[in-house]
């Protein structure tokens, strides 16, 4: 291969999570420390888009006291974006203007922030590097609060929204408990995932002895079953006066039908999902008669940085730094990884995945850590659970209020022609 153009590019892609700015922040960082191996971080405005219409960020004119603001910043520093480049047959154009920019703006080193749709882009992307013989280091870091990536202990986003829903739902319990007799005696729980029940069963941490919220787990890994489920909820208000649920949006009947199907598909081809809360909660209501309130978690789970996990901005963090590295030390298509050492105390270390083994690979939750009777999580799911929410690290607090930071994003010259997508 040729020598390595100095520049770096960096993107964020898929949904944001509290902690996706922590690795923004720690690759940034190494990357200026590394000069001048490598020159400048070029980031992309709003993930890949900012690349093929080389909308390009340059992260020189920002501070390192701004930088390492970013640390305790939650959302997409450079914004973010849905959009999946397809096959290299099928979409060749796209990636060879990918290229273009790269050639155009002297990028070698290409990062790339994201879950299991980012990891095929980065992989692909360091295969059309090859073939047009292209100088180009390829290295996808990990990023999903869906908890779904493949050879990781866990994702960066993931454990700062485990500890949000647990905390929620600890909270809300103690509201419906302190009300049932004579209000409300369900509350349904929203969370996020679509095929894996990772945040879903990071809800049941909340429940620590009998009795304790959430009393019921729905997760997308069993089918749901309408009549078990009714009579798990009436046993719950037998028991307890009262009854709470944590439910998956990707919650599936038995032929595998999604029950908060909107007919309707997202930007990677996913259906979009929406509402299953408050079915569930009607479906209590039509068939037993009992009150309820729901609510949605939705982007206040994975936006929620002032009650992060400890654990979560260290790893996410490291994981940026660790991926400037890989990238130095000739590692391409390759993505840092999380690897466990030891439960308690919680000994992690960074280890290294293939691109090619990462992508399009979805980790569900396995059988081991689900309930026999499919509402609830077992010892060993706490045990994977528990020290992904350890610790605390509050952002500074200005007014009463968080105090993020807004960088600059001052945009590069353009030096080639418009291209549409």
């Amino acid at each position: 291969m040729a020598s390595i153009p100095s520049n770096a590019f960096y993107a964020q892609s898929g949904g944001v999570t509290a902690v996706i700015n922590a690795t923004a922040c720690g690759l940034i960082e190494a990357a200026r420390a590394a000069s001048p191996r490598i020159g400048k971080v070029f980031a992309g405005r709003n993930g890949i888009i900012g690349a093929l219409t080389e909308d390009l960020i340059d992260t020189s004119f920002e501070s390192a006291e701004d930088i390492a603001r970013l640390r305790h910043t939650p959302g997409g520093a450079f914004g973010s974006c849905r959009y999946k480049l397809k096959g290299i047959d099928e979409q060749r154009a796209q990636y060879e203007r990918l290229i273009e920019v790269f050639r155009a703006h002297d990028i070698g080193y290409f990062f790339y922030n994201g879950g299991g749709d980012s990891m095929d882009t980065a992989h692909k992307v360091s295969q059309i590097a090859d073939k047009l013989g292209y100088p180009l280091v390829c290295v996808g870091v990990p990023k999903t609060v869906d908890n779904d990536l493949p050879l990781t202990d866990c994702c960066p986003g993931f454990g700062s929204v485990a500890k949000y829903v647990a905390t929620s739902m600890r909270e809300a319990g103690y509201d419906v408990a302190s009300m049932a007799r004579t209000s409300t005696k369900i509350f349904v729980l929203e969370v996020m995932g679509r095929h894996a029940g990772w945040i879903t069963a990071a809800c049941g941490l909340a429940s620590e002895a009998e009795g304790d919220p959430p009393h019921i787990l729905l997760l997308p890994e069993v089918p749901f079953d309408e009549a078990r489920f009714l009579a798990r909820v009436q046993e719950c208000i037998d028991k307890y006066d009262y009854c709470t649920i944590a439910v998956s949006e990707g919650l599936r009947n038995a032929e595998g039908k999604l029950i908060a199907d909107m007919g309707t598909k997202d930007a990677f081809g996913h259906a979009q999902l929406g509402g299953v809360g408050q079915q569930v909660a009607q479906l209590i209501k039509d068939k037993l008669g009992h009150k309820y309130h729901w609510a949605l978690a939705d982007y206040l789970q994975r936006a929620a940085r002032h009650i992060a996990s400890a654990t979560d901005v260290e790893q996410a963090y490291a994981l940026g730094r660790a991926a400037v590295d890989l990238a130095l030390s000739g590692r391409n298509a390759v993505m840092p990884v999380v690897e466990r050492l030891a439960d308690s105390p919680y000994r992690w270390q960074i280890g290294v995945a293939e691109l090619k083994d990462v992508a399009n690979i979805e980790r569900k939750m396995p059988a081991e850590f689900i309930s026999e009777d499919g509402f609830g999580i077992t010892a060993a799911c706490r045990t994977y659970l528990a020290p992904l929410i350890e610790g605390e690290d509050y952002p500074p607090y200005r007014n009463g209020l968080p105090d993020f930071v807004r960088l600059k994003n001052v945009a590069v010259a353009r030096r080639l022609p418009d291209f549409a997508i």
